[in-house]
């Protein structure tokens, strides 16, 4: 009964890796089969660049990924940990998202090429994701001189509301 939790947590992550790898293999299935059966003439050197670059895409997350969720044992093979929790946001979503995209651009190239462009979401992201933190750190606090006036009575308000003692009733018999 003492590791359940992770026991739960580690077929968890087991199925959830195996669903990650069945959606990778089937996107590059239908992409080389559709690509090199039925568009073989207009297969061309970008199309095994890009080829070569899915699986890039998909490879890099897709090991980062199981490395989070791979269980940590003791040195009598006991069970001490799951692994980490799959659903949880942060960088596991962010490494889920490069996947699905990485599926969707791969499998939409088929229709047009112009699909590629997708990708673009990724880094576009990044750069709105690091400028919202370096932002943080060069404000300073110069947001502070910018209250205007309905602001500044209501912090007024509440600043001598709170410094007035607290008045308690109590019953007198």
């Amino acid at each position: 009964m003492a590791n359940q939790g992770a026991k739960k947590r580690k077929e968890e992550n087991s199925r959830h890796m195996a669903n990650l790898r069945r959606l990778i293999i089937a996107c590059n299935v239908i992409y080389v089969l559709v690509r090199l059966v039925i568009f073989h003439s207009s297969f061309t050197w970008k199309h095994w660049i890009g080829l070569i670059l899915t699986s890039v895409a998909y490879f890099i997350p897709y090991r980062q990924l199981a490395a989070m969720a791979s269980p940590a044992y003791a040195d009598d093979g006991d069970l001490l940990d799951g692994g980490y929790d799959m659903s949880t946001g942060g960088i596991c979503g962010y490494l889920h998202d490069v996947i699905y995209i990485t599926s969707f651009v791969q499998l939409m190239s088929i229709i047009s090429g112009k699909f590629w462009y997708t990708y673009l979401v990724i880094p576009a992201f990044g750069a709105y994701k690091s400028f919202g933190f370096f932002r943080g750190f060069l404000s300073n606090g110069s947001e502070e001189g910018a209250e205007d006036e309905k602001t500044r009575k209501k912090r007024e308000k509440l600043e001598k509301k709170a410094s007035r003692g607290k008045f308690v009733k109590t019953r007198t018999r």
